[in-house]
């Protein structure tokens, strides 16, 4: 192969199922906010943006990440429903790190972490094929 492609050069297939095991615990993770996504979310639950600060982000360093329930370390918006399924409070504003899983840098490293991250993620190589054009610019907006 052309080392100026990588190895995602024809695409990955990649469809959310909302399973919502990247956002669980049982350790402690970050997920990353820009002030962007804050106003975006704080409108879609119809809160101010101070309010939407207040109650679902924690400073961390120089940056800004949702908090987690206490016991899970799951993300706060991630919800457990009655059925056991589990569903995001906040899909269609969520922020643009969720947005962007799994085209994240790490994952795409070589084949060997791309599957590593299928272990956990049931959506990895299933549904849809994602251009290299879409992949590129997806894992390109997240900030490490």
């Amino acid at each position: 192969m052309n080392q100026d492609y990588p190895w995602y050069i024809n695409g990955l297939a990649f469809e959310c199922l909302q399973c919502g095991n990247c956002c669980a615990g049982p350790a402690e993770g970050y997920v990353w906010v820009s002030q962007e996504d804050i106003v975006r979310i704080a409108e879609y639950l119809g809160i101010t943006v101070e309010e939407m600060r207040r109650r679902y982000v924690r400073k961390v360093g120089n940056r800004f990440s949702l908090v987690e329930q206490k016991k899970t370390k799951d993300c706060i918006f991630l919800e457990n429903s009655k059925n056991g399924q589990r569903r995001c409070l906040i899909y269609p504003v969520r922020p643009i790190q969720c947005q962007t899983w799994p085209f994240w840098p790490m994952n795409l490293t070589d084949p060997d972490a791309w599957c590593r991250a299928g272990k956990r993620c049931p959506g990895i190589n299933r549904g849809n094929i994602h251009d290299y054009e879409e992949i590129k610019r997806k894992s390109s907006q997240i900030n490490p």
